[in-house]
């Protein structure tokens, strides 16, 4: 399982750990994932999602999961995340 975000596409980072003696290594920087489950107000179905924090946050703010994928590009998003796209804009295309 790839620690990637499957809304904002967000990934490890790679930085130094500083000592208090100012010795540097490298390390890696992992987003906080965690599993979650979004309800879709157009399809009226639930969907389990690997999402970061930051990334849930931003769900909320645009106001469902919905909302977010009409912004979000589909660079970012992941396979599962675009086939849940393109079915809640086929529903609301229908609808």
């Amino acid at each position: 399982m790839s620690r990637v975000c499957e809304l904002t596409g967000k990934g490890p980072m790679s930085g130094n750990t500083v000592s208090h003696a100012n010795n540097r290594s490298r390390r890696r920087f992992l987003p906080n994932l965690n599993d979650v489950t979004l309800m879709s107000d157009a399809l009226g179905t639930a969907f389990k999602l690997r999402i970061s924090a930051a990334g849930l946050r931003s769900v909320d703010h645009r106001g469902g999961l919905d909302a977010f994928l009409a912004k979000a590009r589909d660079e970012d998003l992941s396979v599962n995340a675009l086939k849940i796209k393109k079915a809640i804009s086929k529903a609301q295309s229908a609808a």
